[in-house]
């Protein structure tokens, strides 16, 4: 049994900009691979769905039995939720018909949700303090609800506005330094900040990965799904070796039953 006042790693690294860099690298990654698989290797966005949610939670057991942060683990699964959460609403919209208003809803409902069984549990909605299984599972729950929420809400804008690719980027880019404005010169709740960034992060990724990827006729730079994936995938494998050697990054380790406390964003 685990002692009441036992202090544990946290399991979640602190949101340095390395870590909001490799949170966009990941999510350009969950689009195009999502593309990449389904469409560019022709198995279906089914098939790729149920290969990829296999793959997910296999190396979210991994994470799990992880008594600490580690760098690859938890990066890996950033990037293949990434994936899931993309294919999630893809298999909604396409697949199923879906409205991406309704879908949009649903998830933005679903994480409020999540949020709010989290803090009424816990008390707490902080990642610098997800110290237990239980807030662990909270944690990544949300993080699903976010790249799915983030997929359907971008791809409403992209498709009612018609803004165009470097358009997109911009507006979603603008959003999120208007967060941190919020935060750091107008004091918005640093834990509101942060999972609103977290948000945006989503859309702003899928923007820049279709910019990249995308044929030139269509607004794209026509860089195609292989070449922007494996750029980005190498692009976070050499950050994360960086963070891994450097030990940057790493989370505080603190009691279960601390005090819960306002978290900044650097």
């Amino acid at each position: 049994m685990t002692e009441p006042n036992r202090l544990r790693a946290n399991k979640v690294p602190e949101p340095t900009p390395s870590f909001w860099t490799i949170k966009v690298l990941a999510t350009t990654v969950g689009e195009t691979a999502a593309d990449l698989l389904a469409t560019s290797l022709h198995l279906g966005t089914q098939l790729t769905s149920i290969v990829m949610a296999a793959l997910f939670l296999v190396v979210l057991a991994l994470q799990f039995r992880s008594r600490r942060y580690v760098p690859w683990l938890y990066w890996l699964t950033v990037v293949l939720i990434s994936v899931v959460g993309t294919l999630i609403t893809d298999n909604l919209t396409d697949g199923l018909g879906v409205p991406l208003a309704v879908s949009t809803t649903v998830f933005a409902v679903a994480l409020i949700a999540t949020f709010a069984v989290w803090f009424a549990v816990e008390r707490t909605l902080s990642i610098h303090e997800i110290v237990t299984p239980r807030r662990e599972a909270f944690y990544w729950l949300a993080i699903l609800f976010t790249f799915a929420l983030g997929t359907a809400a971008g791809d409403l804008l992209a498709e009612q506005l018609n803004l165009g690719y470097l358009a997109s980027v911009g507006v979603f880019a603008g959003a999120i330094a208007l967060v941190a404005v919020a935060h750091f010169v107008f004091r918005l709740n640093a834990v509101v900040a942060f999972w609103i960034a977290y948000v945006l992060t989503r859309p702003l990724g899928a923007s820049l990965g279709d910019l990249l990827s995308q044929p030139v006729d269509s607004g794209g730079l026509g860089l195609g799904t292989i070449v922007t994936s494996v750029l980005f995938l190498l692009a976070i494998v050499a950050l994360v070796v960086f963070l891994t050697s450097s030990r940057r990054g790493r989370s505080r380790t603190l009691s279960v039953d601390a005090p819960s406390r306002q978290v900044g964003l650097d």
